[in-house]
């Protein structure tokens, strides 16, 4: 069978919160795309709606923080799948240098940028 995915993911664990209309859920990070993020379900998570919800995490052992507004694409008992609605110009840095190291092959990660504005 063929890949469908279009944006290579990261495994990427780390803390993590949710806010949504002043509410607050911890939680963890799983993996990450230019596209999306996967998260662990939150205990006290209610299903989730279509409105948008803001995801903060920090890159580890730095003092850099990442900021996504994301829209809940699907959930489970275990995960939340998320695709990313809107980034600042400094997370999207930070994301893209993660993710180039992670994937440690520039031409995907430009192939993955066109994606992204095509």
């Amino acid at each position: 069978m063929p890949e469908r995915r279009k944006f290579s993911r990261i495994i990427y664990k780390t803390p993590a919160t949710i806010t949504q209309n002043n509410v607050i859920w911890h939680t963890y990070l799983l993996d990450l795309s230019l596209k999306g993020a996967l998260l662990a379900t939150p205990k006290k998570w209610k299903q989730g709606n279509n409105k948008k919800f803001v995801v903060h995490f920090q890159l580890n052992k730095s003092e850099i923080y990442i900021e996504l507004v994301l829209k809940l694409k699907q959930e489970n008992l275990e995960h939340l799948r998320f695709e990313i609605d809107q980034i600042d110009i400094n997370s999207a840095s930070h994301l893209k240098r993660l993710i180039e190291l992670n994937l440690g092959n520039e031409a995907v990660l430009q192939r993955e940028l066109r994606e992204l504005t095509d």
